[in-house]
């Protein structure tokens, strides 16, 4: 084997020595595209990588001759072969981008994946991570080391390795997902070695923030391992909102080197904040005063307006996760070289919020300047319990090499959810309508505010209870599956993968009020669904460096696919449809180009289509009778033009269509008529045509390094009737670092630099979530 070796020094994060297989690379032409697209700025790699730390007092200073890995390998079991040759489309966000970007969240960390966008809260959607990837709902798709990680919740990154996102349909690898892909998150984990590490950042806007990473050796095969973090900081640009939040996760490994691993941890994030409530769109009327009819973008209105109650907005979340992660590595007979794998979870996530919706549905803002002021209000536990037992190995059958993942996935969800019951109640007085509010202020019980003006800390003259009308709802999956990368010749592949999931969910209201002031009768509903998924790819590779594929999957999105806590909640009106079924085709490229492989670059062109999708029937019923279509194009790149210029982005198309949503009666209940949706032919919410982004860094000195990054998105449809939508935007950031030694990194970021007003949350046919304006932070990455 041919081997090219790497020296990079401490201001690149990797003051060690690296070697890996020699990849023959593309000529520099294949460079031009992206010639344009980074600029000669690059940032310093904040913490240093887990090697550096061993080999620092060997190597304390060295000078840049080499080039570092173009991208990282996944730790996903279930791909078969490495990510250059796996028939997919695989974003890796590691943690050098993490840290250079000063990600805190799951979704800071998402902002440098093109192709994603981040939808809103609603009244039956929680406040949480609520991702869309290809246009498609992922929110249920986010898993913790392969093991789906369901729940509400915003996660932290404090824990986090890096970030892996796949994109199209996910359900060979995940069971029940979307069409669009899903998110995996890869935990820290105990090293062989010893190493101090910490963070402390200030900043505008209170932004204060504190992280430490300790790993220690505990015995000749053993160590151990504690993250930590609190964290605290108000919105930029936004009255009002903030938070505060702290986290830990010890973890312990047995058997670093021996043919048997045991890998226990836990993590714990507790957070209190007081969550954002945007600003509602400029609606469009269907009735009334049409003069004043708005165009259906968010209203104008000063970007800092706040339009909750300071006094009775919160949201208080809470996560618990424990794992034990058990292997044992054959060393002889016809398993030699296989890894037995048992891996057995236990979750518990509350999220429990009174959140303020600026609601516009009687036309209040348009009509008389005003905003009701709609109370989403949640209290909810879920309960997870999984386990996942799996072999991984390779074998070779007449002069045919195979990589295989085979195993078999129990897990049982619990969800308790319930709202809050204010006394008065939350409507007008004035009117006796809930949503109306023709007036404002003292006599509507503050539900009733002002467009331009409003005030937070108008007093709350409520009380809250729990209601009675609790949801119970359970879902169990047991699931088997098998992946195999036949390899026929090094320039020939075969990748295939196949998932069975027997899905059960059920679902138990009790009798009782609501915060909308309603009462809700008992309710029960359950499904019992089966369904195959599958995957196959046909990997072509015209050099070692390369490879060229054609990929077709499928996905399966049961009813209640959420378990009870989230926007896909079991209902007695859907518990008898079948499973939503999409496909996708897919024709892609990878290469590792550039001295010794160091820049990843990856293309691919698809079409997915969901030909059973859920809509309302004419009769009010739902179906299973239409169909969407996402056409689309994407371009990624990471790694190192030059051993001093790093870059990391990418650019994805996307021409969703609602293709079919059904029909409607344009005739009478007595003598019906029916017609084509008008809606047929819009295009998907949440679905930007054009993403980009750039995160590029460059080394003036072995002390010191700049970054810069830009992140750019097209117009996005909030709804299916395309009259609600909010604008394209570009945003830049920047970044600086200085090496003062080997210990000590001092790290400035400016986000947003340009104090661009722009939307990053759209989904809710109310209102758009108003992205952080302009804010400074200044980290300092210690080693002791």
């Amino acid at each position: 084997m041919t081997t090219t070796t790497s020296i990079t020094t401490p201001a690149q994060g990797a003051g060690f020595i690296r070697s890996r297989k020699h990849a023959r690379a593309l000529p520099g032409s294949a460079l031009a595209m992206l010639a344009g697209l980074g600029l000669p700025l690059a940032a310093h790699a904040g913490p240093f990588d887990d090697a550096a730390d061993a080999a620092q007092k060997a190597v304390p200073v060295v000078q840049v001759t080499g080039a570092q890995q173009a991208q990282q390998t996944s730790n996903n079991a279930k791909f078969t072969a490495p990510l250059l040759d796996t028939p997919k489309s695989v974003t890796v966000v590691p943690a050098e981008i993490i840290s250079q970007t000063a990600a805190t969240s799951l979704t800071d960390a998402l902002r440098t994946v093109p192709g994603i966008t981040i939808g809103a809260g609603e009244g039956g959607n929680p406040v949480g991570d609520n991702l869309f990837i290809r246009g498609y709902n992922a929110q249920t798709d986010t898993y913790v080391d392969g093991i789906r990680d369901p729940g509400s919740q915003s996660r932290e990154i404090f824990d986090v390795e890096q970030v892996e996102v796949v994109k199209g349909p996910n359900s060979a690898l995940g069971g029940r997902s979307s069409a669009g892909g899903g998110v995996n998150l890869i935990s820290k984990t105990a090293q062989a070695y010893d190493f101090n590490r910490a963070t402390v950042g200030i900043g505008s806007d209170k932004y204060r923030r504190i992280t430490g990473d300790l790993n220690r050796n505990i015995g000749s095969d053993s160590a151990f391992r504690l993250n930590v973090m609190a964290h605290e900081n108000d919105v930029p640009g936004r009255d009002v909102v903030g938070g505060k939040r702290w986290g830990v996760a010890p973890t312990v490994t047995f058997g670093l080197s021996g043919p048997n691993q045991a890998i226990v941890s836990v993590y714990h994030l507790t957070t209190h904040e007081i969550p954002d409530t945007g600003i509602p769109f400029n609606n469009p009327l269907t009735t009334g005063n049409l003069a004043r009819n708005g165009n259906g973008e968010p209203f104008g209105v000063d970007r800092s307006t706040f339009y909750g109650l300071a006094d009775r907005d919160f949201r208080d979340t809470k996560s618990d996760i424990g794992t034990v992660d058990l292997r044992h590595n054959f060393q002889e007979g016809a398993l030699d070289g296989a890894e037995l794998r048992n891996v057995t979870r236990y979750g518990k996530s509350n999220n429990d919020y009174v959140w303020t919706q600026p609601d516009d549905s009687k036309g209040n803002t348009v009509n008389y300047g005003t905003v009701w002021r709609r109370a989403n209000t949640r209290t909810t536990q879920t309960n997870t319990f999984a386990n996942v037992t799996s072999l991984t190995g390779k074998f070779d059958t007449a002069g045919i090499h195979h990589s295989y993942n085979a195993g078999i996935e129990f897990d049982r969800e619990a969800s308790d959810r319930s709202s809050y019951i204010f006394a008065p109640g939350i409507n007008n007085p004035l009117t006796g309508n809930t949503s109306s509010c023709p007036t404002s202020g003292a006599a509507t019980l503050y539900n009733c505010t002002l467009l331009a003006d409003p005030n937070p800390y108008d007093p709350w003259v409520y009380t809250r209870s729990v209601s009675s009308a609790r949801t119970h709802v359970t879902t169990k999956t047991k699931s088997g599956y098998a992946f195999d990368t036949i390899e026929f010749t090094p320039q020939w592949q075969l990748n295939l993968g196949a998932r069975y999931d027997d899905f059960t969910s059920k679902l138990d209201t009790a009798a009782g009020p609501t915060t909308m002031g309603t009462t809700t009768a008992a309710t029960r509903a359950e499904i019992d669904s089966t369904f195959w998924s599958y995957q196959a790819g046909l990997v072509f590779k015209p050099a070692t460096n390369g490879s060229v594929y054609l990929a077709w999957a499928t996905s399966a999105t049961p009813p209640g696919n959420d378990a009870g806590d989230g926007l896909d909640a079991l209902t007695s009106v859907i518990q008898n449809l079948q499973p939503q079924r999409s496909k996708n085709i897919e024709l892609g490229t990878k290469w590792d180009v550039m001295p010794g492989g160091r820049l990843s670059l990856t293309g691919a062109i698809f079409k997915s289509d969901m030909n059973n999708a859920r809509v309302t029937a004419p009769d009010g019923t739902t179906q299973n009778v239409g169909r969407k279509e996402v056409k689309g194009a994407e371009f990624g790149f990471s790694g190192k033009i030059t051993p001093l210029w790093s870059v990391f982005g990418g650019y994805t198309y996307l021409h969703g269509i609602v293709a079919d949503n059904g029909s409607v009666n344009v005739g009478t209940t007595a003598n019906p008529r029916y017609a084509p949706s008008p809606f047929n032919g819009n295009v998907f919410p949440t679905t930007p045509r054009h993403s980009a982004t750039l995160w590029t860094t460059y080394a003036f000195t072995k002390a010191f390094t700049a970054g810069f990054g830009m992140n750019t998105m097209s117009k996005v449809y909030a709804t299916v009737n395309n009259n609600k939508w909010a604008p394209g935007y570009t945003r830049f950031d920047a970044m600086a670092s200085y090496a003062v030694n080997q210990d000590i990194t001092l790290q400035l970021n400016l986000q947003n630099l340009t104090d661009k007003l722009y939307f990053d949350k759209v989904s809710s046919p109310h209102y758009v979530g108003v992205a952080p304006g302009r804010s400074a932070m200044l980290t300092a990455n210690l080693k002791f």
